[in-house]
């Protein structure tokens, strides 16, 4: 099972072929593809048209959907957005580091074109679905 980050999905759905899109388009109906609720919703509410939004629902919503925070993970990620601090590493976005913590605790590969994710990779333990990203 393979995390697809929102950076991934809006880009598939403006039709921007990139590799990461790419690596999508061929695990959809292949292989288990995960996303989270937080997704869902940055996904989602860039839609302007109420056709796009319904087929993007439909389509994100047949996939796993897993909750991306509770207790448990809201401190893990605080632990893991200090942990790369005290090495000079600010992040930007504190949903990317709930994303990130939430695929290290559960062992899913992320599926991302956000250069955000790159310190959790180099530092902690966070897999990438592409290699060579």
């Amino acid at each position: 099972m393979i995390l697809v980050d929102s950076s991934v999905w809006i880009d598939y759905f403006r039709g921007t072929m990139t590799p990461q899109v790419e690596k999508l388009d061929s695990l959809l109906g292949a292989e288990p593809i995960v996303t989270g609720d937080l997704i869902l919703t940055e996904v989602l509410q860039g839609f302007v048209s109420d056709r796009d939004f319904n087929q993007a629902r439909k389509l994100m919503t047949s996939l796993v959907v897993v909750d991306m925070v509770g207790q448990d993970m809201a401190v893990q990620a605080a632990k893991n957005f200090r942990a790369l601090r005290a090495l000079g590493i600010t992040m930007r976005k504190t949903i990317d580091t709930v994303i990130a913590t939430r695929c290290i605790e559960s062992g899913l590969p992320l599926l991302y074109s956000d250069r955000d994710f790159d310190p959790f990779i180099k530092h902690l333990g966070l897999r990438s679905a592409l290699p060579g990203t």
